[in-house]
């Protein structure tokens, strides 16, 4: 039953991805749908973002964490090396850690 269902989301799953290429020139979406699907993807990534940067079991998960994802984020902005991004993010938020601040 699992292997079953393991063939049928992986079909599924090439499915999908193989209408894109497909239909690609057959379908025109409109300028401003285009606009508002730009749109709706910044969104989500957002509410990802504040999501995974606030909550942790259901509770807040300190300030050290937010803090931390803030600096990436401006450093990210700023268009800063990745790696500069990640080390900075990591390195604020275990300071602050270190510092008492959970």
């Amino acid at each position: 039953m699992m292997l079953a269902a393991i063939i049928v989301l992986a079909a599924g799953t090439y499915g999908f991805r193989l209408v894109g290429p497909m239909l690609h020139r057959r379908f025109e979406l409109p300028a401003r749908i285009r606009r508002l699907l730009t749109a709706g993807a910044g969104v989500l990534l957002v509410a990802l973002l504040v999501t995974s940067a606030l909550t942790q079991a259901h509770g807040f998960a300190g300030w050290a964490r937010p803090a931390g994802v803030l600096v990436g984020g401006l450093l990210a902005w700023r268009k800063a090396p990745f790696a500069l991004v990640v080390v900075a993010a990591a390195a604020t938020t275990a300071l602050l850690r270190v510092a008492g601040i959970t």
